[in-house]
């Protein structure tokens, strides 16, 4: 047999193949729901948060379905087609929830630089791009576009290439299906309109050319994002 390439695996990847083996033994039955988010984290020895990437990439397979207000139940799969056309995982797609931790270290520090290079075309992207997200959102469109050229905007204020091309690479992950799936469950206009006001913050401290309150005012826009990707399926689309 020949030798096989070795891939290092996300963590997410692990647990849903875990859960995928027993699903498959019949440790979990077809129709049963699933323990607590909580419960398996404690159970496998992991974050909340990855156990929660692990169960969106279960449900884009086919694996199993999330029921808002109730939790994750298995799929009956004996008599399941497979899907050729249906979203497929890359086995290099990035965690939602680790992407935004990533992000918060990385962008945090972007903010800061672009504080102090901002030129005025550059403010002026920055306060077009938030305008943009007012428009749409007051449309019902999720702002996503105006979103992306906000924090594109800051990141080309620094005027490194490197940089640039890592928050790109951010947000083509942020379009893949598990970012997708999970963004279906909590983003609302509601909570759209909450981060507009967070980029208002950012978009001000670096008007201000305060290197400092930019760094915080992105740190507190990824940590609110974080938990509100992070809140329980039994609040999910409430608002």
């Amino acid at each position: 047999m020949p030798i096989q390439t070795v891939e290092p695996q996300r963590l997410y990847r692990q647990i849903a193949e875990q859960l995928r083996s027993l699903i498959s033994k019949g440790e979990f039955a077809a129709g049963k729901r699933l323990p607590a988010e909580r419960d398996l984290a404690k159970q496998l020895g992991v974050s909340r948060p990855s156990v929660r990437e692990a169960l969106i990439a279960l449900e884009v397979e086919g694996w199993v379905e999330v029921r808002t207000g109730s939790g994750v139940y298995v799929l009956d799969r004996s008599n399941q087609v497979q899907r050729k056309n249906g979203p497929q995982i890359a086995s290099t797609e990035w965690g939602p929830l680790e992407l935004i931790r990533a992000r918060r270290v990385v962008e945090g520090e972007i903010a800061s630089m672009a504080a102090v290079q901002a030129k005025r075309k550059d403010i002026d992207a920055m306060r077009k791009a938030i305008d943009a997200m007012k428009s749409d959102a007051g449309r019902g469109v999720l702002p996503l576009e105006g979103d992306r050229a906000f924090h594109t905007a800051i990141v080309e204020a620094c005027g490194n290439v490197v940089l640039i091309e890592t928050v790109q690479s951010f947000w083509d992950s942020r379009r893949g299906p598990l970012f997708t799936r999970l963004g279906g469950y909590f983003e609302t206009m509601k909570s759209w309109q909450s981060a507009i006001d967070e980029h208002e913050a950012i978009y001000a401290a670096i008007c201000a050319h305060d290197g400092a309150a930019a760094r915080a005012a992105m740190h507190a826009h990824m940590d609110k994002s974080h938990t509100r990707f992070s809140a329980s399926w039994r609040r999910a689309k409430t608002s």
